[in-house]
Formats: C-alpha cells, sequence, structure tokens
C-alpha cells in the first residue's frame, strides 16, 4: 500500500519537532531516529535492498562515524538523511522533521537550512568561479532568511578562521589546497546554522596530514558550534579518532563502538574502548564476522541465558541429537538412516 504524502511546509514542521522528539521515546535528546528503516532500488527488473530494517539513534551533539565494507547501506543512509532520498518503508527523522512526509518545496528548504552535507569530491562541494568567502555567503542568499544580511559577511569570516582557512577568503578553488578546499566546504555547509552535518568520505581523497586537518576540524565544529557531526568513512584513523562509530552490514547497523577519556590525577589521558553488538527492537543481532568464524557459527546458533548474560554457543544439533535421542533412533542413525525395526 502507497503512502500517501500531504505537503507540509518547513514552518509547521518546525512547531511540531519539539513535540514529535518528546513523544518519540527515545528521548528528547534524539536528533536522528530511525526506526526499521528500509530502502529499496530497482534496476533491469532487479530489486536491492540496500537498507534492510536499520534502526539507529544520534543524540544531540555526538560526533559520530559510520564505518561498513562497500555495498553496506552507509552512503545510502546518508543520503536519506540529507534529504536527498526518500526511504521505501519505515521511518527516518531529523530534529524531529519526518524525512517521509515532506512535499518538495519543505524537503529542498530542509536541505538548505537544517542538515548540511559535505562530498568526498571537492568539485561538487565549491562552485570553481567564486571564492572561499563567495561559495560560503551563497547558501545564505538562497536560504531564505535563517541568517540575516547583515550578519553574512561577519558570518563567512567566523567560520573561514574557524576552520583554520581565513587566508583562503579570496582565493578560488584551484588556488586552494585539497585540505583547504575540504575545510571551506565544510564552511559552506554550516553556512545556514544547521542542526546536523553530514560527511560522505570528506578524508578519501586526501593524504594523511591533509585528512588529520579535516578530521580536527569536524571536531571543532562539534565541540566550539554543538553541532551534531555524522560522518561515512573508510578511514580507520577517523574512526578511531571519534568517541562513537557505528559499523554497518547488510543494510543494518551491527555493532558500535564508544571511547571514553579518563585523566588520573597526574593528568594523563587514558582512552577506553568498548565494543557492543547492536540489538533492534525485533531482538535481532548480528555476530562480528571475527567472532563468528572463529567459533565455525554459520547457519545458527545455540542460546543459553545466564544470570547476568546470554551465551552464544556454535550449533551442535548433531552431537546433542546422538546422545540425547531414544535407543531405537541412534540404532537408526547409526544404520545409515535405515529404520532399525525392520
Amino acid at each position: 500500500m502507497s503512502r500517501s504524502t500531504v505537503p507540509v511546509s518547513l514552518a509547521e514542521l518546525e512547531r511540531r519537532a519539539a513535540d514529535e522528539r518528546s513523544e518519540d521515546g527515545r528521548g528528547p535528546d534524539a536528533l536522528i531516529v530511525c526506526d526499521r528503516l528500509v530502502r529499496i532500488f530497482t534496476a533491469g527488473g532487479v530489486e536491492v535492498q540496500a537498507l534492510q530494517g536499520l534502526d539507529l539513534v544520534v543524540r544531540t551533539g555526538e560526533l559520530t562515524a559510520l564505518v561498513g565494507a562497500s555495498g553496506s547501506g552507509k552512503s545510502t543512509l546518508l543520503n536519506v538523511l540529507a534529504g536527498l532520498d526518500v526511504p521505501s518503508a519505515g521511518t527516518a527523522s531529523v530534529a524531529g522533521f519526518d524525512l517521509t512526509a515532506m512535499d518538495a518545496a519543505a524537503r529542498l528548504r530542509y536541505r538548505r537550512e537544517v542538515v548540511g552535507f559535505v562530498w568526498q569530491q571537492a568539485a561538487r562541494n565549491l562552485l570553481p568561479f567564486l571564492t572561499a568567502a563567495q561559495n560560503v555567503a551563497l547558501p545564505m542568499r538562497l536560504g531564505g532568511g535563517r541568517i540575516r544580511r547583515r550578519q553574512w559577511a561577519a558570518r563567512v569570516r567566523d567560520l573561514l578562521d574557524l576552520l583554520g582557512v581565513g587566508h583562503c577568503h579570496d582565493r578560488v578553488p584551484h588556488r586552494m589546497s585539497g585540505g583547504e578546499q575540504q575545510r571551506t566546504a565544510v564552511a559552506v555547509a554550516l553556512a545556514n546554522a544547521p542542526v546536523l552535518l553530514l560527511a560522505d568520505e570528506p578524508t578519501g581523497e586526501l593524504d594523511s596530514r591533509a585528512a588529520e586537518e579535516v578530521l580536527t576540524a569536524l571536531r571543532t565544529v562539534n565541540e566550539e558550534l554543538g553541532t551534531t557531526v555524522l560522518i561515512v568513512t573508510h578511514d580507520a584513523a577517523v574512526a578511531s579518532a571519534v568517541r562513537r562509530t557505528v559499523a554497518i552490514r547488510d543494510g543494518r547497523t551491527s555493532s558500535e563502538v564508544l571511547r571514553r577519556a579518563t585523566r588520573d590525577g597526574k593528568g594523563a589521558e587514558t582512552v577506553t574502548t568498548q565494543e557492543y553488538v547492536t540489538v533492534d527492537r525485533a531482538g535481532r543481532l548480528q555476530l562480528p564476522a571475527e567472532f563468528a568464524e572463529k567459533l565455525a557459527i554459520r547457519d545458527r546458533a545455540r542460546l543459553t541465558l545466564r544470570p547476568d548474560h546470554i551465551a552464544v554457543h556454535r550449533d551442535d544439533a548433531g552431537e546433542v541429537l546422538r546422545e540425547s535421542a531414544p535407543e531405537d533412533l541412534r540404532g537408526a542413525q547409526a544404520d545409515g538412516g535405515r529404520d532399525s525395526r525392520r
């Protein structure tokens, strides 16, 4: 059954946002909520499920990395959250805005004012004939008044300075390094003060030094501006430098790594890392591939409930049957499966 869509203005969505966040059940600080999210693509009569019931919650102010193999659904999820694609089923919301219920005009305003996006390729982020300052100012001119005109020049300078590219103010992209272009692209994405910044492989085409500068810029945006940042990356250095890393496998979230920094009495910092398997609303989880391979867990596993945990065992059903089967059945098994009563 197809979902009917009623045109809804961005202003009306904003009026509903606070109530929807509080009624969601995930808490008022849940900025991104994906519930059983499905995205199906059809090509040449063949259907491909890029997202297969994905659940994800990202809270306001988090800096999170999304990792996974090619084809796992990372970029599809980012496109949905950016308002560039529409789910086939399930729900997805950002700051209380239902991404399945916006009309075309509201979706355009959402992309301009609520969410910022940084592509991997610099050519998709910056217009080549405009200076850095002009590129940053352009979204404000198109943004419908979220940033007042008299604030434009100061905001351009502040963003470029914050990201360490103030010296590129009057430079066009071809006069910047790759790292400078990407940091300028971050400034463009932040021009209209979005609540969420999405970055798709922002360091994928950079050397290690420039990649570190871009990561530092994203961390600065998160800490100084309070902007929630979600990064899709294959870069292990990026994934290990954020507090939360979510792994996607086969169109579902499969595991998370949480990092916590603590300091001892002498001021020395220690980072504690803990990996978790994610459990969806139906109680499903994905075992880490390396765990399943090491224990030869394939089609099914045996679970045992303990007082404080669940034990997962390799499928030993054949051994259990041979040990516990009635005597006549054991005889049949020993006789190659023929009925021993004949």
